[in-house]
């Protein structure tokens, strides 16, 4: 498999593609990590109801709101996928909570 060209150097729909497609692998590798340390809170949280934390789902979101920002990227829309993001790893969380 051949390193995609990154997006600035791209002159057809395929580079593209095969850009937008490896770098979407790597996302799901890292939101596996990131699941994984949900596993973890899960182990080491003592009740169900710890797993839910508003201040800190704040303190995620604005921190990617951030960084997102500081690359030029939209803040708002990154909070947005955050909110989706943190939302979906509160849920696995629970869940790994349950099978405990």
């Amino acid at each position: 498999m051949t390193t995609p060209l990154p997006g600035p150097d791209c002159t057809t729909m395929t580079e593209v593609r095969a850009g937008v497609d490896a770098l979407d692998r790597e996302l799901v590798a890292l939101l596996a990590r990131r699941f994984a340390y949900m596993d973890a809170a899960a182990r080491i949280k003592p009740e169900r109801g710890h797993v839910r934390d508003e201040a800190r789902k704040a303190q995620v979101i604005a921190n990617a709101r951030a960084a997102a920002e500081a690359l030029g990227l939209p803040g708002a829309v990154i909070a947005d996928l955050w909110e989706q993001l943190v939302e979906a790893s509160i849920a696995y969380e629970l869940a790994s909570f349950d099978r405990r």
